[in-house]
């Protein structure tokens, strides 16, 4: 089987080099025992701990947030993230206040934000757009003097982040330029709200040990991390046994494998089940999204990465399961409402009751699962290798997929080339590889993945040619 396996996928991704091709020799959960990495002994999220149980308790007993409105610091406010975060806030103004939006350059939404919002702060990335901003809060009625602090570029988005009147940071930017605001939270001690894998994914050798020396708390923001964080709530310590992480399957999930070569841009941009953004959507058709949320689980709940399985549950219904020692399986159900997750990671461990539709299992029927192909989707075994070899290696995955999944959606690489140029960057790395980098470090490797990935795309159009 693992030879057919092996010959099917050589035909489908031709130019992938021999290095991970050997892996399909050896069962997917144990790649090679160099590359094993056991469990974490701390992890980002609150759980699995006397500490985190006792911190939990407390937090439950004495209200959501004390009883005060808990202060926001949003950054991506005017992307996905962003809005349904708003939309929260707006529905509940009794308990969550918007103290501070970093937003891009959609400057007619931010000026609506602001107007809707009064934030203290707000951040733009053109300094060139700061006078349009501030006619569109004129023209709307607002004065002068009740305009927000307006900073611009990447010291405005820290600034932002690092706020000195928020208690809570949400990271709805896309990206690993994410990575070092959210890093400024930590030191400036907020509870993050994670939105943004990369933090975790490019980060995670660097971000843990701040959370560990500031401690703070990263509470999972997204649909699947959450889920597990849910099912986690009470789990006393050493009961995790293993993390089944649920994915739609996405665009192509009914699609046979030899039709993948036809794929175009906006075929990867209709997902079946959710409303994301572009970046998400494309990651979703790849199932390289699902091999980011392995690392980022090993690094939320320290499970180590034989104990981090995936099922591909088209529905979309259950949001991810945990299995106890005992063998009890755990899971997290609801429709697919981004807002669920963005909730919880605002108010947790509190449960906030909301004008949602209500989970009606009779209308739905049936729920099914089926096993994630690895063949089909060989990017998941790439996130899983570097997650493995630990170190730079995620930056530079990480990196190499975000430029990828760009340069597919400007029509410069096709759909089948996504993991060719990512697995180039990967092999391309391994003599510059650090096993314990610093932040400097991963920044660095994140420009130069970017870089390796379009020279593997412009030698990719040359065999094309030729």
């Amino acid at each position: 089987q693992a030879a057919t396996m092996k010959a099917t996928f050589s035909l489908i991704f031709p130019t992938l080099s021999s290095c991970f091709l050997s892996q399909i020799n050896v069962p997917f959960r144990a790649i090679s025992s160099h590359l094993k990495m056991s469990s974490l002994e701390f992890s980002g999220a609150p759980v699995n701990t006397k500490k985190s149980i006792k911190k939990t308790s407390e937090l439950s007993i004495e209200g959501l947030n004390g009883g005060s409105k808990k202060k926001l610091s949003l950054l991506g406010s005017t992307g996905s993230i962003g809005t349904q975060t708003l939309d929260i806030c707006a529905e509940k103004p009794d308990l969550f206040e918007v103290t501070a939006l970093a937003a891009g350059n959609n400057i007619e939404l931010l000026a609506e934000q602001i107007f809707k919002f009064k934030p203290k702060m707000v951040s733009i990335s053109d300094d060139t757009k700061v006078a349009e901003l501030k006619q569109k809060l004129s023209e709307m009625g607002l004065k002068d003097k009740h305009f927000p602090e307006i900073a611009v570029g990447k010291d405005g988005i820290v600034a932002v982040a690092s706020h000195s009147d928020c208690d809570t940071v949400v990271t709805g930017i896309v990206g690993c330029a994410g990575l070092l605001p959210t890093v400024e939270a930590i030191k400036h001690k907020k509870t993050i709200a994670l939105a943004n894998k990369e933090t975790l994914i490019a980060g995670g050798p660097v971000v843990l040990p701040l959370c560990q020396k500031y401690g703070v708390d990263l509470i999972p923001a997204d649909s699947e991390h959450s889920a597990i964080f849910q099912c986690l709530q009470g789990f006393p310590p050493n009961a995790l046994r293993r993390i089944i992480l649920t994915a739609s399957g996405g665009a192509f999930r009914d699609w046979p494998i030899e039709d993948l070569k036809k794929v175009t841009v906006a075929d990867a941009l209709k997902h079946p089940n959710w409303s994301m953004g572009a970046k998400i959507t494309v990651d979703s058709a790849t199932m390289m999204n699902k091999g980011l949320e392995v690392i980022e689980a090993h690094y939320l709940f320290g499970s180590g990465y034989d104990d981090i399985d995936i099922v591909v549950h088209p529905e979309s219904i259950i949001h991810s399961m945990v299995e106890a020692q005992d063998t009890s399986v755990i899971a997290q159900l609801g429709w697919p409402d981004m807002r669920l997750p963005l909730l919880y990671s605002i108010s947790w461990p509190h449960r906030v009751r909301m004008s949602y539709e209500q989970l009606d299992l009779a209308k739905l029927q049936k729920l099914t699962f089926k096993e994630a192909d690895r063949v089909k989707y060989p990017c998941i075994d790439l996130a899983y290798a570097a997650g493995r070899a630990a170190g730079t290696m995620t930056a530079a995955m990480n990196a190499a997929n975000e430029r990828a999944n760009e340069i597919f959606r400007e029509g410069k690489i096709t759909y089948l080339d996504i993991p060719k140029v990512i697995e180039a960057a990967m092999e391309a790395h391994k003599k510059d590889f650090k096993a314990e980098p610093t932040l400097e470090d991963i920044v660095d490797v994140d420009e130069w993945a970017r870089k390796c990935v379009d020279d593997a795309a412009e030698k990719l159009k040359i065999v094309v040619l030729l």
